[in-house]
């Protein structure tokens, strides 16, 4: 028996590979179908089951073409409705998987079709639990994304509450908890960084485990500090619930190269976006007008969900050579399923053609520390998430997150300047680029961001003050 944890940085998800005796199992397969092939073919095993825990928000799952490829069955909870063929799982069923089996244990909450999946070895011990967005390390699964007019927030929240104490804090204290995300998904509020522990640890440091708490606490602590989930995650639960555009066929459409001359014209259109994914230091130096920044080697997928505000938008992009395919694979992890093509050459073929280029301003946290000091650094905005913002920042400065830009600029002055500064560069930049491509042209950021100004002398504060604009 062998257990794989497949860790994808952008969106903190684990999915995992699971084989004994030349059958396999995927719990939680991301979009792409080739790395779980490349997994089974080198152990020489037959994928046999597909395992879902729910039904995801946060990315579009390959379940269908894999299944598709492969033959197996794909598992979801008892309460799943989908529109492709699946195998509705019963609480307690178990699957036998070469010597070892693995059994459902029904744990809605976080979603009401939540299910866990505890591994149960050769020998009869339960080695591991594989528990989706039921329960995370250091966290749980947040009760607000399946609200609706039947089943309130509050709902959920019961429902999760009887599913921990139900079903997994019984499990034994060593077993393994594999769950589906990490710290920096927007799927929990405060998970660990760590990707696995003991169900025996976490009891006794996960603050909704604590054994003293009431179910009337747990629902108030669970639902309290939730922020808006990002606009993208109900579009992706519609994805996930059918049938969509395979891998491969977007992957082809998405790697069309496109000349500078189509790319000038195509960029012209109102209803085509061009993001620029390269890093913030090469973008600085120029992009195409009009681009937008969204660098792939940031949380590109959740800010691209967060900001491009319909999946059927058309994009074309600009990347680093050798990364065209990478960049279509993360568009489609989100939806972003209408990608067209890329930049032929890039920005040196764009600047060969002699065509404009647009560049970003950027200052040097001293500069920015004196700039302030004297009056001419405009209007300052905090461009880190409010939480950030609460916990420290520039006195005086007005906090615009990044998450709500968009829905937010109609409060921005064309005509004035302004400084946006985030926690290193990378927010600011996107933050930037937005403003330019909508008309606000005297925008500058602050290389090394929030890092770099706490060493400059520039006066802090912790409380939120009275010029915060949302």
């Amino acid at each position: 028996m062998k257990v794989q944890q497949l860790f994808t940085g952008c969106l903190a998800e684990m999915a995992y590979y699971i084989v004994s005796n030349g059958e396999a199992a995927i719990v939680d397969p991301l979009r792409e179908t080739a790395p779980y092939l490349a997994l089974a073919s080198a152990d020489n095993a037959k994928i046999k089951y597909i395992f879902l825990t729910h039904f995801h928000a946060d990315f579009v799952s390959g379940h269908v073409d894999l299944a598709r490829e492969t033959g197996a069955s794909i598992v979801l909870g008892p309460t799943a409705t989908a529109a492709f063929d699946m195998h509705q799982g019963k609480d307690g069923e178990r699957f036998p998987l070469g010597a070892v089996s693995i059994e459902l244990l029904h744990t809605p909450g976080h979603t009401m079709e939540s299910v866990s999946y505890v591994l149960i070895d050769e020998v009869g011990k339960k080695h591991c639990v594989f528990t989706g967005d039921c329960l995370f390390i250091g966290d749980v699964g947040r009760p607000d994304l399946a609200v609706n007019k039947s089943m309130s927030q509050e709902d959920l929240a019961g429902h999760l509450f009887d599913s921990l104490r139900n079903k997994l804090m019984p499990l034994p204290d060593d077993i393994l908890v594999y769950p589906n995300h990490g710290a920096g998904s927007a799927c929990g509020k405060m998970m660990s960084k760590e990707t696995y522990d003991t169900l025996g640890n976490q009891k006794r440091h996960n603050y909704a485990l604590r054994a003293d708490m009431s179910r009337e606490d747990f629902i108030r602590e669970v639902s309290t500090g939730l922020t808006k989930p990002p606009q993208y995650f109900p579009k992706n639960v519609q994805m996930n619930k059918g049938v969509n555009q395979s891998i491969d066929t977007l992957l082809r459409k998405g790697t069309t190269a496109i000349t500078p001359a189509q790319f000038k014209q195509l960029s012209s259109q109102e209803n085509i976006l061009v993001i620029d994914t390269r890093s913030v230091e090469v973008v600085e130096q120029g992009t195409v007008p009009g681009a937008w920044f969204i660098g792939i080697d940031g949380a590109f997928a959740p800010w691209v969900g967060t900001l491009v505000a319909s999946l059927e938008q058309e994009i074309i992009f600009i990347c680093d050579p050798g990364r065209v395919q990478e960049v279509v694979t993360r568009f489609a992890r989100v939806g972003y399923d209408a990608v067209s093509g890329f930049l032929d050459g890039g920005m040196e073929a764009w600047q060969a053609a002699g065509y404009p280029v647009e560049s970003f301003q950027s200052v040097t946290a001293d500069r920015f520390a004196k700039k302030l000091k004297t009056g001419k650094a405009g209007t300052v905005l905090d461009v880190r998430k409010a939480s950030e913002y609460a916990s420290e920042h520039v006195q005086g400065v007005a906090n615009f997150p990044l998450d709500y830009l968009l829905t937010n600029l109609s409060k921005i002055d064309p005509d004035q300047t302004y400084t946006l500064h985030c926690l290193g560069g990378y927010r600011s930049l996107i933050a930037s680029s937005i403003f330019k491509a909508r008309g606000i042209s005297q925008v500058t950021h602050v290389t090394g961001g929030f890092k770099a100004i706490k060493q400059a002398a520039v006066a802090l504060t912790d409380y939120i003050c009275p010029t915060t604009l949302l």
